[in-house]
C-alpha cells in the first residue's frame, strides 16, 4: 500500500475543505505553530511544495490581500488532478495528435496529470530558489502546456466554490466583490439606495443551508 502523503499548510487555508481519515472520522492534524497536514490525493509531499511555491509566484500576496498560499490553491489543484478531471475523462483522447490553432484547445496526448508530472521535473528544487531565479524558471516555460494549466488552475483555485478545496475563507471572492452563487438578488434592490453595494460572499453550501461535493469527488 503507497505512503500517504501530506502537505502542511496555512490552518486558514482549509477554509470550506472537510477532512476525514479513511474511516470517516474528522481528521486532527494541527501542529504548534498553527498550520494543518493535510492528506493529498494525487501529488506527493515533494511535487505539492513545488506547485504550492510556483502559484505564489503566479499569484502572490501583497497589500491588496492574500495570494494562491493562504487561499489553498495547492488543494484545490490536488483535488482537480486526482478526479476524473486529471484523468481526462471527459475529453476525446483519440488521435490525429496535431498542433492547431489556439481556438481548438489542448490536442495533445498527455492527460493534465501527464503534464503536471513531466512539468514539475523540470523545475527541479523550485521552492529552494530566490524570488526572482522562480521568475525566471517560469518565464523560461511560458509558452509549455504545463505552464497554461498551472496558471489556469491557480486562478481557478483562487476563485472557486470552497468546495472544490481553494478560494479558503472565501478570500478570492470577496477581493474581487463576488457576492456567491444566489440566483437573485430582488431583496438587495431597495437598500442602500445611491450607495455601493458590497455584499458579504457566500459559497454555494451556505446558500443551500446544506454540504455539498464538486466533481472532483466522483
Amino acid at each position: 500500500m503507497k505512503r500517504r502523503e501530506f502537505i502542511t499548510i496555512p490552518a486558514a487555508s482549509l477554509g470550506g475543505l472537510l477532512l476525514f481519515t479513511l474511516d470517516r472520522k474528522p481528521l486532527r492534524a494541527q501542529t504548534r505553530d498553527g498550520s494543518v497536514r493535510v492528506p493529498l490525493k494525487f501529488f506527493t509531499e515533494a511535487e505539492a511544495r513545488i506547485v504550492t511555491a510556483a502559484a505564489e509566484r503566479i499569484l502572490p500576496g501583497d497589500e491588496s490581500g492574500p495570494g494562491a498560499t493562504e487561499a489553498g490553491v495547492i488543494i484545490y489543484i490536488d483535488r482537480q488532478l486526482a478526479g476524473p478531471y486529471g484523468r481526462d475523462k471527459n475529453r476525446y483522447t483519440k488521435g490525429p495528435f496535431v498542433e492547431s490553432v489556439p481556438e481548438h484547445g489542448y490536442q495533445g496526448r498527455a492527460t493534465p496529470r501527464e503534464i503536471y508530472r513531466e512539468g514539475l521535473r523540470g523545475l527541479g528544487d523550485f521552492p529552494a530558489l530566490a524570488p526572482a531565479l522562480q521568475n525566471e524558471k517560469l518565464r523560461a516555460i511560458e509558452k509549455t502546456p504545463f505552464f497554461a494549466l498551472l496558471r489556469t488552475h491557480t486562478i481557478e483555485g483562487f476563485l472557486c466554490d470552497p468546495m472544490h478545496g481553494g478560494n479558503a475563507g472565501l478570500i478570492g471572492w470577496q477581493l474581487v466583490g463576488y457576492p456567491g452563487p444566489l440566483m437573485s438578488y430582488r431583496d438587495e434592490i431597495d437598500k442602500n439606495p445611491g450607495l455601493p453595494w458590497r455584499r458579504k460572499p457566500v459559497s454555494l453550501s451556505q446558500v443551500l443551508g446544506r454540504p455539498v461535493k464538486g466533481w472532483e469527488e466522483e
